[in-house]
């Protein structure tokens, strides 16, 4: 099979294009050949040397994808050669098959194109998280978002402010601002003004859950929050977060929650779940899909070296066939 792969750690470069044996099946297993894939920072850092990988050299990126199934191991039951499915924590997904446990494929509507579905299900299912398992936004809510422009970042800021949350956002260049503010911010700030001042002015006491995925900023959004607030970090985009003394928490009585998306995807059912309602919240106008840009997979050096472009805002996808 075809495969965008890489044997050791360094820039985009390092990546190849090229045949690896296919993956076989085992006796809990199904094999899916994917239409298209999605790219995620994740997968640079995986490529870096600096995430957790699977296995051994050679390694495939990617987790999240759509397409359909085209083997099944005689104990799996529920699925269908030809079906068609997604799957967002499938390892080794840069490639012509992928095998899945089949509690990790989910059914998708019809009326969403494949290209679509890459787009949207792993960023989406992590906004969904946030939102509702890390903390749980309610209407009045006062939110922080870091990286608002940004594929979980843009997702988080729709999804907060149609639960009534009020939003102020955090993006580095004013066109993001700017995005941020159309997808529903009332306020947005740049990360080289004094953010957390301008935000506990705005709000008067300091906003009630700040969502951190830059990692070096995690005090900052401590110090914004009001009394009793809770600072949400699931990503370290700018670098490893400091070290915490939890007694720089006890006097605002302040709290830091770890999010991981895995966590929550943990059965079949609850996972199929999530998945029908990030669609009908993308049906009902809720939530919008990104800016797509699409690379097929032998293009996958430069699919890498554009996400790793600070001025990209959107969701790159790779076509593998």
């Amino acid at each position: 099979m075809k495969a965008l792969f890489f044997d050791r750690f360094g820039d985009a470069d390092v990546l190849s294009y090229g045949d690896l044996p296919a993956p076989a099946l085992d006796a809990q297993s199904v094999l899916v050949a994917p239409t298209f894939v999605g790219l995620n920072f994740a997968d640079i850092y995986r490529r870096q040397g600096n995430y957790v990988l699977q296995g051994e050299a050679p390694w495939i990126g990617g987790y999240e994808g759509v397409g359909h199934v085209v083997a099944i191991s005689a104990d799996v039951c529920g699925w269908k050669i030809g079906q068609r499915v997604g799957f967002v924590d499938v390892p080794r997904a840069h490639a012509e098959l992928v095998l899945a446990r089949p509690d990790q494929l989910v059914t998708l509507p019809d009326d969403i194109a494949d290209q679509s579905v890459a787009a949207l299900l792993l960023q989406g299912l992590t906004a969904q998280y946030l939102v509702e398992d890390s903390v749980t936004v309610r209407s009045g809510n006062t939110v922080l978002i870091q990286a608002a422009a940004g594929g979980v970042g843009r997702l988080v800021t729709q999804m907060a402010t149609a639960l009534g949350a009020q939003v102020h956002a955090l993006a580095s260049t004013p066109a993001k601002r700017e995005q941020a503010r159309e997808n529903g911010a009332v306020a947005a700030y740049d990360y080289q003004e004094d953010w957390v001042a301008r935000v506990q002015q705005a709000t008067g006491k300091g906003v009630d859950i700040a969502y951190d995925s830059i990692g070096t900023t995690l005090m900052q959004s401590v110090a914004a929050l009001r009394p009793g607030g809770r600072a949400v970090i699931f990503g370290k985009a700018g670098g490893t977060p400091p070290f915490i003394d939890p007694l720089e928490l006890m006097e605002g009585s302040k709290g830091i929650i770890g999010g991981d998306l895995w966590t929550y995807l943990n059965d079949r059912e609850g996972r199929q779940g999530r998945v029908d309602r990030l669609f009908a919240a993308l049906h009902a106008g809720r939530i919008t899909l990104p800016h797509i840009r699409t690379f097929p997979l032998n293009a996958g050096q430069d699919a890498h070296r554009l996400l790793e472009d600070r001025n990209f805002a959107g969701k790159i996808v790779l076509k593998i066939v």
